[in-house]
């Protein structure tokens, strides 16, 4: 008779034909350590009942919209705050609708000028696309930055925080005022961090800072500062709110101000 264990095994082929996912992906994730698989005696790959439901669990959470840097921190962390990271990966999802709600916005106007009769030249046409993609390629490329430098949970974190924060403000009026802030210091540099000059750049800073330190635990703040700190790994990735050159001249003249350790960096 055969071992009912062995008959419910099922072949690396048989896997992706009920799950609808590629044997390149399987081995993507088998390498990445959030599946297994067993080995037949002549060293394919199969899969049994334990392996399938991780396999599940994987793509489901992919499903949902997580990285797989967050799945293995799921998967590897049972202590994490499933609640909050669910409501952090709802909020991660809006923003992602609402950019694409803005492209579909974008393309309807421009079909609805060609049924008026008029005319969409293929530039504009081409502008309105590229609005769409890069709207989801910049929140993934912001994504690998996240995911290098927090944690599944500190994210979460992040995310309620910035809830809690900022949901009384203009966010459209608060991103203005930091690029307003940031341009009048990069024109003004180099500055000497002492100076009454800079120490007024410092005080503005510090006050566009104050929803977000009067709200934020020690431990986010300082991870907000090692972020910044680490600006020159990832700021060609991604575009970053304001420059290394500002970021050094606020280090410097916070810390010709007190003496102490730079202060918290604005959410990205």
């Amino acid at each position: 008779m055969d071992d009912p264990a062995a008959t419910a095994e099922l072949s690396i082929a048989e896997v992706c034909r009920r799950s609808g996912l590629s044997s390149r992906t399987l081995r993507f994730w088998e390498a990445r350590g959030l599946i297994g698989a067993r080995r037949t005696a002549a060293g394919q790959r199969c899969y049994g009942a334990a392996e399938m439901a991780r396999l599940h669990q994987v793509a489901t959470l992919k499903r949902a919209g997580f990285t797989l840097a967050q799945i293995a921190g799921l998967l590897g962390a049972p202590g994490l705050d499933l609640a909050r990271l669910i409501d952090a990966q709802l909020d991660a999802l809006d923003v992602e609708r609402d950019r694409i709600d803005e492209a579909q916005a974008a393309l309807r106007a421009a079909r609805a000028r060609l049924a008026a009769g008029r005319a969409v030249d293929i530039d504009t046409f081409c502008t309105l696309i590229k609005q769409g993609e890069t709207a989801m390629i910049d929140q993934a490329a912001w994504q690998k930055v996240y995911d290098r430098y927090y944690s599944p949970e500190e994210q979460a974190e992040w995310a309620a925080l910035k809830q809690r924060a900022f949901a009384d403000l203009d966010m459209d009026a608060y991103a203005r005022d930091w690029k307003l802030l940031t341009d009048r210091i990069e024109a003004a540099l180099p500055l000497d961090p002492a100076s009454p000059a800079a120490q007024a750049f410092l005080a503005e800073w510090r006050a566009l800072m104050a929803p977000f330190l009067r709200e934020a635990a020690p431990k986010l703040a300082a991870g907000a500062t090692n972020l910044y700190n680490h600006i020159d790994e990832w700021s060609g990735t991604v575009e970053p709110p304001f420059s290394k050159r500002v970021w050094d001249f606020i280090t410097a003249a916070s810390a010709a101000a007190s003496g102490a350790a730079a202060p918290a960096t604005p959410p990205a």
